[in-house]
């Protein structure tokens, strides 16, 4: 059984208004039976943080591409994105390279 987790999300580059605005989240993830992945994470901010226009953030079960992941400080490319396992206290940054035109 995995614990609980407390985690620091940030959005910024624009992302922080999918999020009312709100650019930084501390937040605590349940216990469940297997150990979190990002991939679990972003459901879980999809249906408890995302306030609106997921489409802008989500894709499939990714996030769109345009949206820099990095997880305590190194790109997430690096660290198996979907796949990696979170750790306590791990800082979660989002990043969107998405601007109008």
């Amino acid at each position: 059984m995995a614990a609980a987790m407390e985690l620091r999300l940030e959005f910024s580059g624009g992302a922080e208004l999918l999020f009312d605005g709100v650019k930084e989240h501390h937040v605590t993830l349940p216990s469940q039976s297997e150990p979190w992945d990002v991939k679990q994470l972003l459901v879980w901010i999809q249906k408890n943080l995302l306030k609106e226009r997921p489409e802008l953030f989500i894709q499939g079960d990714s996030v769109r591409p345009g949206v820099l992941v990095l997880i305590n400080d190194a790109d997430w490319e690096l660290l198996g994105q979907l796949d990696y396992c979170l750790q306590d206290q791990d800082n979660i940054v989002f990043i969107s390279t998405l601007h109008g035109g």
